[in-house]
């Protein structure tokens, strides 16, 4: 097989990270969604990623800044998602690498966490940990075990809180 690059999305892959999303999640909010983050001040692009395998795309993620509330204050962290891979490619790994690269391409922005919301399961086997551990909620209706988190910097996430989405998410959950 062959390998899988994971870099920064252009102008260019716009719309087939639009294909991806549409295919991935089978209805058109998570598209919508990345497209409307584009135009928000919580984007960031050099962590709107895509996965590319055989000079096509099919994946991608992006991390965006949201704010986490707490009694020390309000400080930006980073929000995961939405996280999709083209169906046909699913289990070879891709989200993985998307995960990882977003990560590392993350920490040395100065970040102190990430958050995600979706498949516990699914994210708890790249460090993230269910936000209950720090006391920490969101202003999403989903279930509480559907947020984990990671710490970028070690303790950051201690004071607990409350995860602010922009209102755009709102839209999915």
């Amino acid at each position: 097989m062959q390998p899988i690059k994971v870099r920064a999305e252009t102008a260019d892959d716009f719309r087939a990270i639009d294909v991806v999303n549409l295919s991935a999640f089978e209805g058109e909010a998570e598209a919508q969604l990345v497209g409307e983050l584009r135009k928000s001040g919580g984007f960031i692009p050099d962590l709107s990623l895509v996965a590319e395998l055989n000079g096509r795309i099919v994946g991608h993620v992006v991390l965006s800044r949201v704010k986490l509330k707490s009694a020390a204050g309000s400080s930006e962290i980073l929000a995961l998602g939405p996280m999709s891979v083209v169906p046909s490619q699913s289990h070879r790994g891709i989200g993985s690498e998307l995960i990882e690269a977003a990560v590392a391409r993350a920490k040395p922005l100065c970040y102190s966490a990430i958050v995600v919301a979706g498949h516990p399961d699914y994210y708890l086997r790249f460090g993230f940990k269910p936000v209950q551990d720090w006391g920490i909620t969101s202003n999403l209706s989903i279930p509480d075990d559907a947020l984990t988190a990671m710490e970028l910097v070690d303790g950051a996430l201690s004071g607990g809180g409350e995860v602010e989405y922009p209102d755009l998410f709102k839209a999915l959950f």
